[in-house]
C-alpha cells in the first residue's frame, strides 16, 4: 500500500485509494475505471455538470439527487454509482475530478503502466496517438496510458507530463522564450 500512497495524496487521493481497494476486492477495477472515465468526460463536456460539481451553492441532497439521475441515464451502477453519491453526500463532489485522476494513477500502477498527461493544441489523430505512445514506451520501457486534453492556446506542439517530469514543445513556450531572449539582447 505504501507505493500507492506515494502517488496519490490529499482528500482526492484518500477517496481514490479507498475506491481502488473496493474495486480490487470486487474484481471490478476495469469496470470502475471505464465508468469513472465516462463520468470525467461528462464533467469535462458539460458546463452545467461542472457547475454542479464545483459550486458550494447546491446542497448535498441536490447534488446526490442530480448525480443519481445523471448516473442512471448513463447506465452507471454499482460501486461507481455508490462512490459518486457518497462523495456528494460528504460534500466532496468538488474533488471528484482529482479522485478520478488518482484512481487512474492507481490503475496504471496496478497494470504496470505509466500515466502521461498530454496537452495538445488540437485533437491528435489515431496515428499521432499511436506514434506518441510508441515513443514514450521506447523511452520509459513501460506501457504508457495517455490522458489527453486540448488547449488551443498552445498554438502548436505538445506538453507531456509524466509524474514530476514535463516535456514542453509547445509553440507558445517557444515564442515566450524567444520574446524573453529578445528583451535581454535589446
Amino acid at each position: 500500500m505504501n507505493a500507492e500512497d506515494s502517488i496519490v495524496s490529499g482528500v482526492a487521493g484518500r477517496y481514490a485509494t479507498a475506491l481502488f481497494e473496493l474495486a480490487a476486492e470486487a474484481k471490478a477495477i476495469d469496470k470502475v475505471a471505464g465508468e469513472l472515465e465516462q463520468v470525467g468526460k461528462m464533467i469535462d463536456e458539460s458546463e452545467d455538470l461542472t457547475r454542479l460539481v464545483r459550486s458550494p451553492v447546491f446542497s448535498a441532497e441536490d447534488q446526490v439527487r442530480a448525480m443519481g439521475a445523471i448516473l442512471e441515464k448513463a447506465g452507471i451502477t454499482g460501486i461507481t454509482e455508490n462512490f459518486v453519491k457518497l462523495t456528494a453526500r460528504n460534500r466532496r463532489l468538488f474533488a471528484l475530478p482529482g479522485m478520478i485522476s488518482g484512481f487512474r494513477k492507481l490503475v496504471a500502477q496496478h497494470r504496470g503502466e505509466v500515466s502521461a498527461e498530454v496537452t495538445s493544441a488540437h485533437e491528435l489523430s489515431a496515428d499521432q496517438v499511436a506514434e506518441l505512445s510508441a515513443a514514450l514506451k521506447a523511452s520509459l520501457g513501460k506501457d504508457v496510458q495517455l490522458n489527453r486534453t486540448v488547449d488551443a492556446g498552445l498554438l502548436g506542439g505538445l506538453v507531456v507530463r509524466i509524474g514530476s517530469r514535463m516535456i514542453d514543445t509547445s509553440l507558445r513556450t517557444k515564442l515566450n522564450s524567444l520574446k524573453i531572449a529578445m528583451k535581454e539582447v535589446g
